[in-house]
């Protein structure tokens, strides 16, 4: 399908063909090799072996690239994503400046990886004169995420871009909670969007996989290198299961967005919540965030209460409706204590909770009902 459709249009016909008595739905193809003969010649449409491609792979990356106007590599997971494009901007850089408040499976990840790649530098991406600083304290890549998980912070990517093309840094965006729906890093300057398309984009709580987005040739042939190298290859279920559930990216994170804002200044106004993080509800980067993600912010949002760990467990448990469990982006609403995790940031009271398609006046009342537990002595 040509560009004169929206993005939308595009991936919701993306792995369709128009071939009379074929299916309208993208075959599944659970095949480990293919025929072929003759000198191997690899590339799109031409399959030889299982872990170099599977046409699955190729109609969910179609539809993926398509809402960036680039291309898409699936991996098995977001973090297979992570490790092959920190592995793939190693060779020739010191330093990788990631947010010292962003995913800490991305901390974790580049930590872990240090002996064989750059050395994980933390830094408040809102404080650019910080970040210019360690950019050209040695050669670097630039590892933004925003809005954050779980702060659901906003970091201004057009003037971040600016900082790594000044020190000759690749940039790289996890895009994950905004989906490229909501924001496209790469028309703000970035070099690389990253994806757990676990969340909202596969949006069933069903599969785990992830996704390099770039429109850098040598940059996805390397991505790919380590794709099939490492064998960190997504499954022909998984892919299918995550392209179905893509064509409703639309429907589903424009009634989330909608609905996360309005329990955002539910909360902002309880009198038993001590902070609200959500893009629209925080004065300081709401002019940012407009400009980023001018048709919503997405559907995880977080919060403090007035009260400690276990104060914040009790809520969680209280509820009837909102499911105790870890992720976001799926069609249920799910929340958890964020600071169980021992490696995460978050304050001990905060409670980060994702925002799914329930009508609001159910979500609004059980978390009013969960809240009031707090009053109970």
């Amino acid at each position: 399908m040509n560009d004169a459709f929206s993005a939308e249009s595009r991936l919701i016909h993306a792995g369709t063909s128009r071939t009379p008595g074929q299916a309208v739905t993208p075959p599944l193809v659970p095949a480990s090799i293919y025929i072929s003969a003759g000198e191997p010649r690899p590339g799109l449409g031409s399959w030889i072996y299982g872990r170099e491609g599977n046409p699955g792979w190729e109609a969910l990356e179609q539809a993926l690239g398509g809402l960036e106007d680039a291309e898409a590599v699936v991996f098995a997971s977001g973090q297979a994503a992570s490790m092959a494009l920190m592995l793939a901007l190693a060779p020739g850089r010191e330093r990788i400046v990631l947010p010292s408040d962003g995913y800490y499976g991305g901390r974790a990840l580049a930590d872990r990886l240090r002996p064989y790649g750059a050395v994980a530098v933390p830094v408040d991406l809102q404080d650019l004169p910080a970040v210019e600083r360690e950019l050209t304290a040695g050669p670097a890549v630039l590892w933004a995420e925003t809005p954050t998980n779980p702060l659901l912070r906003v970091a201004d990517l057009a003037r971040l871009a600016e900082l790594a093309a000044a020190a000759r840094a690749p940039m790289v965006a996890d895009n994950t909670v905004a989906t490229g729906l909501l924001q496209r890093p790469l028309d703000l300057g970035a070099t690389a969007s990253l994806y757990s398309l676990t969340k909202s984009v596969s949006g069933h709580s069903d599969v785990i996989l992830g996704a390099v987005v770039s429109r850098d040739t040598e940059l996805l042939a390397a991505v790919r290198a380590w794709r099939g190298s490492g064998g960190a290859i997504p499954g022909p279920f998984e892919a299918w299961l995550a392209l179905r559930g893509l064509k409703t990216l639309p429907l589903r994170i424009a009634r989330q967005s909608d609905s996360a804002l309005a329990v955002a200044r539910h909360l902002a106004a309880h009198r038993l919540v001590r902070a609200v993080h959500y893009p629209g509800t925080t004065e300081a980067t709401l002019e940012v965030a407009h400009r980023q993600m001018p048709d919503g912010f997405g559907p995880l949002l977080s919060f403090e209460i007035d009260g400690d760990g276990a104060a914040a467990d009790r809520v969680v448990d209280s509820a009837r409706l909102i499911l105790p469990a870890t992720s976001f982006g799926g069609v249920e609403s799910a929340w958890e204590r964020r600071a169980r995790w021992p490696a995460e940031t978050a304050p001990e009271g905060l409670i980060r909770l994702s925002v799914g398609v329930e009508p609001i006046a159910d979500l609004i009342s059980d978390i009013d009902a969960a809240l009031e537990t707090l009053e109970v002595k």
